[in-house]
């Protein structure tokens, strides 16, 4: 399972390498993954798929028991890692808004593209903001506060292995073949390709500080080994 949702790419003789780990969000065979991928490849960075400002409530989460009670995949990653350099590689951020104002401004976005685009990151941001309010709550109170809700699945991390292997497959396989059967709509394919950008541009960044593992979900595996393997 571990080598079809994750690969590591050479960063060259100057730089560290990049280990993309692909996760269904929230699913205990990802959860596992991760653990264990993070504890065996010991990077200098972790890197997650989150907004920067989102990360101090995940590394909260990350604090409580084991298995951590919140925060899925993410705060797993990070109670697993012997690093403290945890670094939020998706937007909002001010590089991403400048990358998505020149995506919507060079390709002549239509008046609803760019609405949409707005509304979009707007309720983004708004989500990140309300992650660092938590995250000092958390901080400074005895109050513990999940911002969201995490995504439910058929099993659980009790269940056997296999069994969380063939949900995890079988999610997969549906979410493929929904993305295969219809074209996106312009405004997430937008929004999708500037984020898969960004993030590779930050993984590029980070690879001077040493070896990475990166933790994204399986919609932006393959876009990303791509873009960093051009």
């Amino acid at each position: 399972m571990e080598s079809e949702y994750m690969q590591t790419l050479d960063g060259g003789r100057s730089d560290g390498q990049v280990t993309l780990v692909g996760v269904v969000h929230d699913h205990p065979a990802s959860i596992y993954r991760v653990r264990r991928v993070v504890e065996r490849e010991t990077p200098a960075v972790l890197a997650v798929e989150l907004p920067p400002l989102a990360v101090p409530l995940y590394e909260a989460h990350a604090d409580d028991e084991t298995p951590p009670p919140f925060g899925g995949e993410m705060s797993t990653a990070i109670q697993a890692a012997d690093t403290d350099d945890v670094v939020g590689i998706d937007g909002p951020s001010t590089a991403f808004c400048r990358r998505l104002a020149h995506v919507l401004v060079s390709g002549r976005a239509s008046v609803e593209t760019v609405t949409r685009s707005a509304r979009g990151l707007a309720s983004v941001a708004k989500t990140a903001i309300a992650c660092r309010v938590a995250a000092a709550l958390t901080a400074h109170t005895p109050l513990r506060v999940a911002v969201g809700e995490s995504t439910d699945h058929n099993v659980s991390w009790t269940d056997p292995p296999h069994r969380q292997v063939a949900d995890e497959n079988r999610q997969i396989r549906t979410a493929t073949a929904v993305l295969e059967a219809f074209e996106r709509p312009p405004i997430s394919r937008v929004r999708s390709e500037t984020r898969e950008a960004h993030m590779a541009d930050r993984l590029r960044d980070l690879r001077s500080r040493g070896d990475v593992v990166a933790v994204i979900g399986l919609g932006h595996f393959d876009p990303l080994r791509d873009r960093l393997t051009d």
